[in-house]
C-alpha cells in the first residue's frame, strides 16, 4: 500500500508539470447531492447532515483525501427535493488538511434546512450538478454523488438527462438510503427494489457503483465507505 501511494503521489507530480496542463492542480472535483425531499424527515435530515461531517472527519478518509497535496479534491455540496428546488451548502473548496474537513464539518452540522418540497427531482438534481462543473475547477475527474431514499418522480425523468449528453465525462455513483419499515423483511426488498432502481436509471460511467445504507442510521457508515472508494487513486487514465 505504501509502494501504491508513493507511485500515485510521483506519478501525480510528473502530471502536474505538464505544460498547459491546468487541469493538474485537481485529481478530483466530487458534488455530493443530498436528499431533502418530503420523506426525509428533521431528524433523518441532521442525520445525513452529521454523517456528512463523521465521515470527513474519519482518519482514513482523511488520509484519502490528503494523499496527493500538490492535487486537491476540491468538494461541493448541494441539497434538493422537487424540480425547481436545488440549494448550494457548500460552495467549490479544496479540501487541502484536517483545518479545511473541520471548517466543513462545522458548517454541515450548523446548516439548517429551508422549506421542505414534496417531490423527488432525481434527473433535476442530475442535471445541476453537472451544470455546476462549469463554474468548479478543472479535474482529472469528475463525479456526482447522489443520495436517494426514493425514486424519481419530476421532471425532467433521469434517463432523459442521460440520454442527452449532460453526464458525458462525469462518473455518477450512489448513496441510496433504504426505509426502516417494523419488519426487517419488507426494509431488506426495500432496498433491494431500490438499488435495482438506482443502477438502471441513475448510476453512470464505467466506474460507477452505488452504496446502501439500511436507514438515515447507518449514513455514516455508508458515506465513509463510499468515500474511501471514491478516493482511491487511479493510476490509468487520469487524465480526460
Amino acid at each position: 500500500m505504501a509502494a501504491l501511494k508513493a507511485l500515485a503521489a510521483a506519478l501525480a507530480a510528473a502530471v502536474a508539470l505538464i505544460p498547459g496542463g491546468a487541469g493538474a492542480a485537481c485529481r478530483l472535483a466530487l458534488i455530493l447531492a443530498l436528499d431533502i425531499s418530503g420523506s426525509v424527515d428533521a431528524r433523518e435530515y441532521e442525520l445525513q447532515m452529521g454523517g456528512i461531517a463523521q465521515a470527513l472527519e474519519n482518519p482514513e478518509v482523511q488520509a484519502a483525501l490528503f494523499a496527493q497535496p500538490q492535487a486537491p479534491v476540491h468538494l461541493m455540496i448541494f441539497e434538493w427535493s422537487n424540480g425547481q428546488y436545488q440549494r448550494e451548502v457548500l460552495g467549490w473548496t479544496a479540501m487541502t488538511g484536517p483545518a479545511d474537513t473541520a471548517a466543513v464539518a462545522g458548517h454541515l452540522r450548523g446548516w439548517r434546512r429551508d422549506f421542505s418540497r414534496g417531490s423527488t427531482g432525481l434527473g433535476a438534481a442530475l442535471r445541476y450538478a453537472a451544470a455546476r462543473f462549469e463554474d468548479g475547477p478543472a479535474c482529472w475527474r469528475r463525479t456526482i454523488d447522489i443520495s436517494g431514499d426514493g425514486r424519481n418522480n419530476a421532471f425532467p425523468m433521469p434517463r432523459q438527462v442521460k440520454d442527452s449528453g449532460f453526464l458525458d465525462g462525469i462518473t455518477v455513483n450512489a448513496l441510496v438510503i433504504g426505509q426502516s419499515p417494523m419488519s426487517e423483511t419488507t426494509r431488506l426488498s426495500d432496498i433491494r427494489d431500490l438499488t435495482t432502481y438506482f443502477r438502471d436509471r441513475i448510476l453512470h460511467g464505467p466506474d460507477a457503483f452505488l452504496e446502501p445504507a439500511w436507514g438515515f442510521e447507518d449514513y455514516a457508515r455508508a458515506m465513509q465507505k463510499k468515500l474511501l472508494r471514491e478516493l482511491q487513486p487511479r493510476l490509468i487514465g487520469w487524465v480526460r
